[in-house]
């Protein structure tokens, strides 16, 4: 007989393994590859069946005892087909009846499954699965073998999975249950695998993950740069092996190098440890951020085992009871704002491009701190910020010192401790066990944990009470973080002249993006930063409090950028927040400008508000705020002086101008000197769309994407400010639309849809190129009435990342029953007690029996059958059986082999139910071995 399929199979294996072989010079080479393409997708739960009976309960404690979708052999073949990251609860629609702290959005359950093949060469190397974050709680098989639980939606995960994988032709299952309804905290969260996921594979002694560690340290000679290496082993005997680290600087150049030696027994960890003297390092600092790498190698003998690289940068950090942060030691005022992590259009599945726009937009608004709240960035996040020198407030999620939670806060250290702009843990955010002796309890063990793991950098809290209890957290900390508790600031340094302070967050004072008149009953709030929260203040009256006490080394404004859920003062229909100095798109409100003009130093800023497009109201008195950091402005209307006075450093300039059509500018003054100017100008009603990329090209990745600004100008090519036309979107090219949004927090259009409303003038629309895409992608924008818009990108080609193949599923049958030999034929259709787990013995293939008398034996299993599988074309394929044998399937006859050599065995499966029970009859030869001895799969038909 002739089987096409198998020798397929096989051969497809050989040459995965030659490839995956020959893509790295070293059999040892760490190989970090992506797992995001080609995940199938469930929304909503599997349900288990009861467990029931004997047998049932039997398989429910073994190890590969999984059920449903967490089985190998599930049927998944209606399921989505997806790329990560994936935030599910984005693309749902807007449900009043749904958590409004979560933003309206259903959240539930979800499942994901992914098949992923090995070369036979990765036996024998350590293979990690690394999920960098998935939302919220989370339980991972593999094989159906249950190897993991999380309880964050927050925290990244590396599992060891190199005991339960199988290689060459056969397939991987991962299965991934996601329970979204738990929440840790009361904004948008998201749902899904919402950041990047991994494999990892290396020799079986390698470096652990997040196992490099180093952090410079000053010295009276110089800096020294102590250096540890966590070494791990999945080797069955001990290693004797050296760890070389060298430095590199920004040019490229080797300036310090060193080795250590270590022995590591099998299944366990060493550590390798060294130090390392520089004279004269180029410092990080805020305007020139200058990254060192520090590469360890790992080898045994003249074998390379593994190598990681870490970037870390030459900054000394200090806080001070009288004077605030030094950075360098350099007095540097904290310019913060604490930021979640949705953004508009894409949900918490934020493609890292769209990361770099929202920092760089900070960034320009004078922001030098972020504190990514409340809870771990992604490590890409990081190096964002060590790249573009932002100092980084670091903040745990959970307040709690068991476990489950501290191992949480040690992974965030773990991860994060080399990064140059991390200036401090934060261990908790506004607890209310903060100023209770328990909560000192528990903040100590906290600490302690932390410095366990970095002695450079100080430890604080967000703490919003408590602080003048006999006991409290406040006092395990090294830095007092104080939560919107401005009248406090004095008399806590009076009190405790010794401990340094900083705000870790203050202001939550509201507007609307392009507001310019509170309308409470259309949830609309002016943007003159009149609007404070119950418990913060202004913008300007927060930072003055601030800025006025030099003992307070900064602030973390609430918020940079608008977010989801909790969507204060309001409920529906509002759904998102009003907190932002930008809007969910990343379009700055009128805060930005005034924190521009508090925060910005180094060049002239000046910006009026409001627009100047008000119908109906010729003469009457408009507010007119100027945010400058001049200190005196002049305004012009149609070229004539209409007002003029100093500037208030805080509380910027405001004045009452009549109104009158035309040119409105703002010119700022030194003396008599100007060094800007700002103008806003009367438009006329829109009459063509325009579409600004904010960069002209893209990477054909598939991960990289560009936000696109959309607005609308009138005849005379002036913006339009108050339009909210509804414009559709289209992609000519290989490329799609990912994301839409307008920054309107009342509005209920969909983020995932080719077409948004501008919000007073602005919208922004999210493109992608698709993998592999070449040439370039015109994004088209149409609106009723209007000249439609169009912009071309430009794909720039890169290199493939490394990523593992999509495999398709394969199903193999496990968990055989296997019945003693017998003299007499035996009948294939015997029915095996539930409860006798014992009379019948257990294995998998390959399941050999030496020569034995008598010759009958039964091999029984059940067949999960997936749905495009069960056909009538499917064939169930033994391919190795030794002996003669019969195939039966639910007490009918299938097929036989009457040969009794070794050879493949294969029957066409009949359509019928999703579940059978398989069983085969093999008569042994006398003097020859008999059994299943291959893998038995069950494949579709052609």
């Amino acid at each position: 007989m002739n089987f096409p399929t198998i020798r397929t199979i096989r051969l497809l294996g050989m040459l995965w393994a030659l490839a995956a072989c020959c893509a790295h010079a070293t059999a040892g080479e760490r190989e970090r590859l992506s797992l995001d393409q080609g995940w199938l997708f469930h929304l909503g739960d599997v349900p288990t069946p009861p467990v029931r009976g004997h047998g049932s309960s039997y398989y429910n404690g073994k190890a590969d005892g999984s059920w449903g979708a967490a089985r190998a052999d599930f049927d998944d073949s209606g399921w989505r087909r997806l790329d990560l990251p994936h935030d599910w609860a984005v693309e749902a629609p807007f449900d009043p009846n749904e958590n409004a702290s979560q933003g309206y959005r259903h959240r539930g359950i979800g499942w994901y499954r992914r098949y992923v093949q090995l070369p036979v060469s990765d036996r024998g190397r350590h293979i990690e699965l690394q999920l960098d974050a998935v939302a919220t709680d989370s339980t991972v098989w593999i094989n159906g073998i249950v190897v993991n639980h999380n309880w964050s939606g927050y925290n990244g995960r590396n599992i060891d999975v190199t005991p339960y994988l199988r290689y060459g032709d056969e397939v991987n299952t991962i299965a991934v249950r996601v329970d979204a309804d738990a929440m840790e905290g009361w904004w948008y969260e998201g749902a899904g695998i919402y950041r990047h996921t991994w494999l990892v594979k290396r020799d079986a002694v390698h470096i652990a993950t997040d196992g490099l560690h180093a952090d410079p340290v000053k010295s009276a000679k110089g800096w020294t740069l102590p250096v540890e290496v966590a070494l791990e082993s999945s080797a069955s005997i001990a290693h004797s092996v050296r760890v070389d680290v060298s430095v590199i600087d920004p040019a490229g150049v080797e300036v310090a190098h060193g080795s250590a030696a270590a022995t590591v027994q099998a299944l366990a960890v060493a550590d390798a440890r060294l130090h390392l003297d520089l004279r004269a390092p180029r410092l990080w600092t805020l305007r020139q951020p200058s990254l060192y790498r520090v590469r360890a190698v790992l080898r045994e003998g003249g074998r390379r085992l593994d190598s990681t690289e870490i970037q870390t940068g030459f900054r000394t950090l200090r806080f001070d009871p009288d004077r605030g942060f030094f950075l360098n030691g350099e007095p540097t005022k904290i310019q913060g704002v604490c930021i979640h992590q949705d953004h508009a259009g894409v949900g918490v599945a934020v493609p890292e491009s769209i990361w770099e726009f929202r920092l760089k937009r900070l960034k320009e608004m004078g922001v030098n701190a972020i504190r990514f709240a409340h809870n771990a960035p992604s490590a890409e996040v990081l190096a964002m910020t060590d790249r573009l020198g932002l100092l980084v407030l670091d903040e745990n999620r959970h307040f709690n010192p068991s476990p489950d939670y501290l191992q949480q806060l040690t992974w965030l250290v773990r991860r994060d401790r080399n990064h140059p702009s991390v200036m401090m843990w934060s261990i908790f955010n506004e607890e209310p066990l903060q100023g209770t002796e328990v909560g000192y309890e528990m903040a100590r063990r906290m600490v302690s944990a932390v410095r366990a793991l970095d002695g450079t950098r100080p430890v604080t809290a967000a703490m919003h009470s408590g602080l003048f209890t006999p006991a409290n957290a406040a006092q395990a900390l090294d830095v007092v973080g104080l939560n919107y508790q401005s009248w406090a600031y004095d008399r806590y340094h009076k009190e405790h002249p010794t401990r340094p302070m900083t705000s870790t967050e203050d202001t939550s004072a509201y507007m609307s993006r392009g507001e310019f008149h509170t309308d409470q009953g259309a949830h609309v709030l002016d943007s003159y930063d009149d609007q404070p929260s119950s418990w913060g203040g202004t913008h300007r009256d927060a930072w003055r409090a601030i800025a006025e006490r030099r003992f307070i080394a900064g602030s973390f404004l609430w918020t940079g950028i608008d977010y989801r859920g909790e969507p204060s003062p309001f409920e529906w229909p509002s759904a998102s927040s009003f907190f932002g100095a930008m809007d969910l798109a990343g379009f700055p409100k009128a805060a930005f400008y005034i924190h521009q003009a508090h925060w910005v130093k180094d060049s002239p800023v000046v910006k009026i508000l409001p627009h100047w497009n008000w119908p109906g109201r010729d003469g009457q008195p408009i507010k007119v705020m100027v945010a400058t950091n001049a200190p005196r402005v002049r305004l012009l209307l149609n070229g004539k002086m209409v007002a003029q006075g100093d500037v208030d450093p805080i509380a910027m300039a405001s004045f009452d101008v009549p109104y009158a059509a035309g040119v409105l500018e703002a010119v700022a003054l030194r003396g008599d000197a100007e060094l800007a100017r700002d103008r806003v100008e009367t438009s006329g009603p829109p009459a063509r769309l325009v579409l600004t990329p904010d960069r002209g090209a893209l990477a054909n990745d598939g991960l990289d994407a560009v936000p696109v600004t959309v607005s609308a100008v009138d005849a005379q090519g002036r913006p339009v400010p108050v339009a909210n036309p509804l414009v559709r979107f289209a992609i000519e090219g290989q490329g799609d639309v990912i994301g839409v949004g307008n920054g309107d927090p009342n509005s209920h259009e969909a983020d995932k849809a080719s077409e948004r409303s501008l919000y007073n003038g602005l919208a922004q629309v999210i493109v992608q190129a698709r993998r592999g895409g070449t040439g370039s992608l015109t994004l088209h924008a149409s609106a009723a009435g209007l000249q439609d818009a169009h912009a071309e990108l430009v794909l720039r080609g890169v290199p493939a990342a490394p990523s593992v193949p999509v495999a398709e599923p394969l199903t193999y049958m496990q968990n055989w029953r296997i019945s003693p030999a017998q003299a007499m034929r035996a009948d294939p259709n015997v029915v095996l007690a539930g409860n006798d787990m014992n009379s019948w013995g257990w294995g998998e293939p390959p399941m050999r029996q030496d020569p034995e008398v008598p010759p009958y034996r039964l091999y029984r299993s059940e067949l999960n059958v997936r749905a495009d599988a069960n056909d009538g074309h499917a064939l169930l394929i033994f391919r190795n059986v030794a002996g003669s044998a019969e195939v039966w399937v639910d007490g009918t006859k299938l097929g036989e082999k009457p040969d009794p050599r070794p050879g493949p065995l294969s029957v066409r499966l009949p359509p019928g139910a999703a579940h059978r029970q398989v069983t085969l009859l093999v008569q042994s030869r006398p003097g020859q071995p008999s059994g299943i001895l291959d893998r038995i799969v069950l494949e579709r038909g052609h």
